[in-house]
């Protein structure tokens, strides 16, 4: 490939702002590279192709989304480690959405190597990069060499009082009902992901047609661009094995059609790894291992594929709109916080839940700076779950991926800190798949909330969508498992309460989907997604009242933020001495907020005490019933409230007078004592000459 030097630049006012692509000025050696701008949030996008490696039969796309601390100014706050480490969770998530929006464009028969890599070389925290890197990313790949149906083009809305907000900054979100990503080709959607406070399906369909409109003036730049750097696409050369793919594809048909269509067998994931291995002996030595394996996998595609358009046949008899059957249990751990199992078919997923202190929170650095989370799910997918050996280790991409969606699902039903000051975290261990484990994790997250007590707004069910469609003929599935999920054409994950949907995840596997497909599709799933609600709420109807004794007990309380000092004392003294003798945590916030947090309901009770009364203003007049700590020859020191002092004058002990203070009051004697004064030192001067 020549590297053409001319700098060529486009830009357009989209929403407000001005968005501009500028190709050939930087990463010259790439096969090509996209400088993007939004605000001042800039992005760099580079595409590299590499030949195709002989020992594989998939397409090898990589997008990794790099991002820089110096695109905020910021230095790493780790005292340690100063430059970038392992990407960060969004990273990871905005990358998978990147990947999503442009792999289903690829020719089938592409093999070659893909790396796309995006930078982020400035971040403004108001314009975010998601959106921007994934135009700049389809921007590089129509101006390379590489055959793609693309372009694709990204919108991002917010909603707020009936209105669409288009490409919503930093600032919007917090008010926004709604945060919508959608990628279109230019006729249909290829991909969607979104989090929502509870939307009817309506305003989604409505949302995607806004998104859709807004999208337009974006090809129409991305058109100026490619044509005027002109990239050569390589052309596909198809390989011709006609006789000995007709023997393969009749062997299948003959051999495979029982094992394909068996309720049972049909349901494991490892089914076609099985008769994989079936194929390759039987034609060893007469085709190489991938061939056997691409020819596998299009004939049991068409064959699947046409048994479900033409004769609504689905591999395990189920009907198109039928949910797989259902099991469910609760309060399945003796000693977790709360516990559930979900299974659907021979999908099956244990979410525990646990709870702790606030001061537990998830702190995560990135380009925005820090900021602090106190609800996670993670999700797990170990190799036993598909009856298969593999690695075992930190979450793959999918993992994290996967358990991002059932929390963000999750997220607008679970209580507020102030309802519930508790830090909680699920795990969803995936102990069998079949399809479908995303929305299995996101129903016993939510069983798991509600056994551990937590007061959720209202239960989430989520149900994964499937279609199949032969030349105008589609078929939409219901709860799509392991080979509808394989060969299917879409994996379309939608989840919500009864009132609407809080999250949607789009997956295509062909060149998009039109409106309609899109709103039957959300129509058939809110069926689904209250039939498996109801079955849920049977097992659980509503939160439990008690949380586990094995959790920790939590209160919160409110101080004077001028008492904040008194009650932490000089060097922590006081606040290390109530957390030594009561055994609690304790977490004070800048603004007076307390959450003291215990596995001891006395040990509790005792340092909320301690601290009110530190906090409490003693004025004149008020009584107590306080214990004597000290005795001098003047006086009587008596604790009136958990770390607070007075003094008994020997002249305020009695009505008569005291000759021998010892005689009259012993440590530890309890005392009814009257404040007399306060004085300018804030001493606390008492009496206990009380008449009865």
């Amino acid at each position: 490939m020549s590297k053409d030097k001319k700098i060529i630049e486009k830009e357009i006012n989209w929403g407000g702002r001005t968005l501009s692509l500028q190709h050939g000025k930087l990463a010259r050696q790439a096969d090509s590279a996209i400088l993007a701008r939004l605000g001042d949030t800039m992005v760099l996008a580079t595409v590299v192709s590499a030949p195709p490696r002989e020992d594989l039969d998939y397409f090898p796309l990589t997008v990794d989304y790099e991002e820089r601390l110096y695109a905020s100014g910021r230095i790493s706050t780790s005292r340690f480690i100063k430059r970038e480490g392992r990407p960060t969770e969004e990273a990871i998530l905005n990358g998978r959405l990147i990947d999503r929006s442009i792999r289903p464009l690829f020719p089938k028969d592409y093999f070659n190597e893909v790396q796309v890599v995006i930078t982020v070389l400035s971040y403004d925290q108001e314009n975010d990069p998601d959106v921007i890197s994934l135009l700049a990313t389809s921007a590089a790949i129509i101006t390379s060499p590489i055959p793609w149906a693309g372009p694709v083009v990204g919108v991002r809305l917010g909603y707020r009082e009936g209105e669409f907000i288009l490409n919503p900054t930093k600032s919007d979100e917090p008010y926004s009902d709604l945060s919508l990503t959608v990628s279109f080709n230019r006729e249909k959607v290829v991909m969607i992901e979104g989090a929502f406070k509870e939307i009817p399906e309506e305003i989604v369909t409505k949302a995607v047609d806004y998104a859709r409109e807004a999208a337009k003036p974006i090809f129409e730049l991305l058109d100026l661009l490619q044509k005027e750097v002109g990239a050569e696409k390589e052309k596909i050369v198809e390989e011709n094995g006609k006789e000995i793919k007709k023997k393969v594809t009749d062997f299948i048909k003959t051999h495979f059609k029982d094992d394909l269509f068996d309720p049972e067998k049909s349901a494991r994931e490892s089914l076609s790894e099985e008769l994989k291995e079936v194929l390759h002996k039987e034609f060893e030595g007469k085709l190489a291992k991938t061939e056997l394996s691409k020819i596998f996998d299009a004939t049991v595609k068409d064959f699947v594929r046409e048994q479900i358009v033409e004769h609504e046949k689905r591999p395990d008899n189920r009907g198109l709109t039928q949910v797989r059957d259902l099991e469910i249990e609760v309060g399945v751990l003796p000693r977790t916080h709360g516990s559930a199992i979900f299974r659907r078919g021979d999908t099956q997923v244990l979410t525990v839940a646990t709870l702790g202190s606030t001061s537990l929170e998830q702190l995560i650095e990135g380009m925005e700076g820090e900021k602090t989370k106190r609800f996670m799910h993670h999700y797990e997918f170990p190799p036993f779950s598909t009856g298969e050996t593999g690695r075992a280790g930190p979450p793959s991409r999918r993992e994290i991926g996967h358990g991002a969606l059932a929390e963000k699902a999750l997220f607008p039903i679970v209580p507020p800190e102030e309802k519930f000051p508790y830090t909680i975290r699920l795990v969803s261990e995936v102990l069998s798949s079949s399809g479908s484990t995303s929305m299995a994790a996101t129903c016993g997250a939510t069983l798991a909330l509600m056994d551990a007590a937590a007061p959720i707004t209202a239960p989430v069910s989520g149900v994964a969508m499937g279609l199949v469609t032969e030349g105008d003929k589609y078929k939409i599935l219901t709860d799509i498992q392991a080979l509808e999920d394989f060969y299917g054409d879409m994996d379309f994950k939608i989840a919500g309460t009864e009132k609407g949907i809080t999250v949607i995840q789009l997956d295509v596997k062909i060149d998009g989907l039109s409106k309609q497909i899109i709103a039957e599709t959300l129509r058939e799933s809110r069926d689904a997604r209250l039939f498996i609600l109801e079955k849920m709420l049977a097992a659980l109807p509503k939160s439990r009242k008690e949380i586990s004794k094995y959790a920790p007990k939590v209160s919160l309380i409110s101080i004077p933020t001028k008492k904040i000092g008194e009650v932490i004392g000089s060097g922590g003294k006081t606040i290390n001495r109530i957390i030594e003798e009561t055994g609690a945590a304790i977490d004070i916030e800048d603004d007076g907020t307390v959450t003291v947090t215990s596995n001891d309901e006395e040990g509790l009770k005792k340092a909320v005490e301690w601290i009110q009364g530190l906090s409490h203003d003693v004025k004149p007049g008020e009584e107590y019933v306080g214990t004597v700590k000290r005795i001098m020859p003047f006086g009587a020191f008596v604790e009136i409230l958990p770390g607070k002092e007075g003094m008994v004058h020997i002249s305020q002990l009695a009505q008569h007078r005291v000759e021998d203070i010892n005689k009259e009051v012993k440590i530890g004697q309890k005392l009814k004592v009257k404040v007399i004064e306060v004085d300018y030192q804030n001493r606390i001067n008492l009496t206990s000459k009380i008449a009865e």
